[in-house]
């Protein structure tokens, strides 16, 4: 059974039907589902199927590809050379079946591109010699290392440029693809933990499958995060970042800096803690936006360049804030800071996060759905001279319609009180917003919060506010 993934597999199967062979590249961080919505659609049915393997040097990358021929063929193969022998190999034996469609499943390809091996030539004498002049080749190929899939054959400068057909990039769960999953799985969680969970692993379902429903979700997170079971997830934060990229060290660098201030640093901040410049650190930041683990956003009124960068990605926040943080090696860590100040700051930042990342749910919760609008930060050091105190907000959407919702995310387990000093807060943001901005639209204060706002006297402040509920849409 696969939860979602619909426009997913319609992209699959229709690249499956056409009548010229396509070259599908499916990509996405680790753990995300990427070979399960493959074999899925396809009902686990190839004409081949290979699987690279991990750490492997190319004589045993190629014995392993000849094993596979081997037992989809029936036949048998001499040792493999190179990569073109491989191929041709492949070529050869295809060319042999019957007429059809014959789907080819490469997965794991980054790890097949072993130093000097001259793989991705290879593939690409297969694909623009032989495949793509004939009309019955289906390629899939697959992998976690995203940077590769980008940059070896999507943005490719080479023989494959533009030779990709169809690019599908997997993304998380949401929130209401998650509860499918509980409610498909038994979990009998209800929405409130569901987003905290989403809170601590994002929408992986890999992680979500690893949830015991006999267990309640503490017993879960302390058992999977704070033990050292070996099925566990206590050491996942570096065999993420090792499995997404071939030298993981740059680019944790980066993520460790930008855990250290929650409303994103600029390109001039980044560059002061990790010492690289230019396109080195352009490329390392791409690839990082590209796997979903920073945001990178404009500040409303600002040019691009003066852009900034946040890490939004759940685990790797849950990982900085509570992992890190366990020195005592508690394995009850979890439970035991349920309601201390640990708890309430990260559930207020990730609560954050999750509303970043269902901000078209946000959208049409406020009716504004068919509205053209651009999404924005917003951020100043303040100005004593003009009265502008330094102000930071993380969410705000310009609408085309001539209004602006300047967004607040409060994470409560019940309605939301608003207090006079809150509400002066608010105030005083929106005031050093239209004094610094000059904007000429009206600015809507739009309260983003589980189960509402309680009605006081302080409440009438919001004039939109988003539920939980909103969030599952």
């Amino acid at each position: 059974m696969i939860i979602g993934r619909i426009q997913e597999q319609q992209e699959l199967l229709r690249a499956a039907n056409s009548e010229y062979s396509r070259f599908v590249a499916v990509y996405g961080r680790r753990r995300v589902g990427k070979t399960f919505l493959i074999r899925e659609t396809f009902n686990y049915t190839f004409t081949f199927q290979h699987t690279g393997l991990a750490g492997g040097k190319t004589k045993d990358q190629l014995f392993a590809f000849r094993a596979s021929l081997q037992s989809a063929s029936g036949r048998r193969f001499a040792s493999f050379k190179n990569w073109y022998d491989a191929f041709f190999a492949l070529e050869e034996w295809l060319g042999s079946l019957p007429e059809g469609k014959k789907y080819i499943f490469l997965d794991e390809l980054p790890w097949m591109d072993t130093p000097r091996s001259n793989f991705v030539s290879g593939l690409e004498h297969f694909w623009n010699s032989w495949a793509s002049a004939r009309k019955d080749i289906l390629l899939i190929t697959c992998g976690s290392a995203t940077s590769w899939i980008v940059n070896k054959l999507i943005h490719n400068h080479g023989g494959l440029h533009n030779r990709v057909t169809n690019k599908i990039l997997l993304h998380p769960f949401c929130l209401s693809e998650c509860e499918q999953y509980c409610i498909a799985n038994d979990l009998g969680y209800s929405r409130q933990q569901i987003v905290e969970n989403y809170m601590i692993m994002g929408g992986i379902p890999f992680y979500w499958s690893m949830l015991r429903r006999e267990w309640s979700m503490a017993q879960n997170i302390d058992s999977l995060f704070f033990s050292e079971d070996v099925e566990g997830l206590v050491h996942e934060y570096q065999q993420l970042y090792a499995s997404l990229f071939n030298t993981p060290e740059p680019y944790m660098d980066i993520v460790t800096t930008l855990a250290t201030k929650s409303q994103g640093q600029s390109r001039e901040e980044i560059i002061k803690h990790v010492h690289k410049q230019g396109g080195e650190l352009t490329k390392y930041l791409n690839e990082l936006e590209w796997c979903g683990f920073i945001r990178k956003y404009n500040c409303i009124g600002k040019q691009s360049k003066d852009a900034l960068f946040q890490l939004t990605d759940n685990f790797t926040l849950f990982y900085f804030q509570y992992i890190m943080g366990n020195k005592n090696n508690d394995t009850h860590f979890w439970t035991n800071s349920i309601g201390s100040p640990l708890y309430h700051t990260w559930s207020g930042l990730a609560f954050e996060r999750v509303c970043l990342q269902h901000i078209g749910q946000i959208k049409k919760a406020l009716g504004i759905s068919g509205v053209l609008t651009n999404v924005y930060s917003w951020r100043t050091m303040g100005d004593e001279a003009k009265g502008i105190d330094r102000t930071q907000i993380d969410l705000l959407i310009d609408r085309q319609d001539g209004v602006i919702n300047l967004c607040e995310m409060k994470y409560s387990e019940q309605e939301y009180i608003m207090t006079q000093t809150e509400e002066m807060k608010l105030r005083r943001r929106k005031g050093n917003f239209l004094a610094a901005t000059k904007t000429k639209k009206a600015v809507h204060i739009t309260v983003v919060t589980p189960y509402g706002l309680k009605q006081n006297s302080h409440s009438s402040v919001a004039q939109n506010q988003v539920t939980m509920d909103d969030l599952f849409v």
